[in-house]
């Protein structure tokens, strides 16, 4: 099996020597480099082609949310993991609105920052429901209002049956889950879901639950 090229990105030296020695030992992952600032993250993964990015937010030089952006609009984009003190933050939602796949908080287990790599890397956003609705919350209390308009005239773009799968994204549930819920067959759901990105130019499950959240739709379903 094929290694998952990991770059990690951190201003502090012990908090890359210390993901290094958590992730390091794993059998499928390969740290190819390590960056102290959102520029050379960029530098660095144009030259490694890494399949994961683990982003630390607050660095000097260039930041981990502009590193996020600049790197989710390249072509060949790797999947990235913020890392963060915060479980909702308004920097780890623009993150998460930029295109990053989910978030880690950096005193978490080792067993659950390896998941995570292994999630985002195999296409699966890292976001329980229980950690997705405080985001909402969060992002609820932060100007909401100003997206409302924008999003329910995206979400329009969508066929009934998307849009019914949309909301289910925007729950937290898992494909197997939405199948149950609106009688669908799996691969079904999952012709829908990407069907959803494309016409919404998502990247991820992660930016649809945001987007049926500014439009208000869980608020009416």
């Amino acid at each position: 099996m094929k290694a998952i090229r990991l770059l990690l990105v951190d201003d502090d030296p012990l908090v890359r020597s210390g993901l290094r020695l958590m992730l390091g030992g794993a059998d499928d992952v390969e740290i190819v480099g390590e960056a102290a600032d959102g520029e050379a993250a960029l530098t660095l993964a144009g030259t490694l082609r890494p399949d994961v990015v683990l982003m630390d937010i607050r660095m000097p030089v260039l930041d981990g949310l502009a590193a996020t952006e600049r790197l989710r609009a390249r072509e060949d984009a790797p999947e990235i993991v913020v890392l963060t003190t915060f479980h909702a933050d308004e920097q780890v939602l623009r993150a998460l609105r930029a295109g990053a796949a989910g978030f880690v908080l950096k005193d978490a287990s080792p067993a659950d920052i390896l998941g995570a790599v292994r999630s985002v890397a195999a296409g699966d956003p890292v976001l329980s429901p229980a950690v997705t609705r405080q985001l909402m919350t969060h992002a609820a209390a932060s100007g909401r209002e100003e997206r409302t308009a924008a999003a329910r005239a995206r979400i329009g773009e969508l066929a009934e049956r998307e849009r019914e799968v949309a909301i289910e994204v925007g729950r937290g549930k898992s494909n197997a889950q939405i199948a149950a819920t609106l009688y669908m067959s799996l691969p079904t759901v999952k012709t829908h879901v990407s069907r959803v990105m494309t016409k919404l130019d998502l990247d991820n499950r992660v930016q649809i639950a945001l987007l049926v959240h500014d439009a208000g739709l869980l608020d009416e379903a």
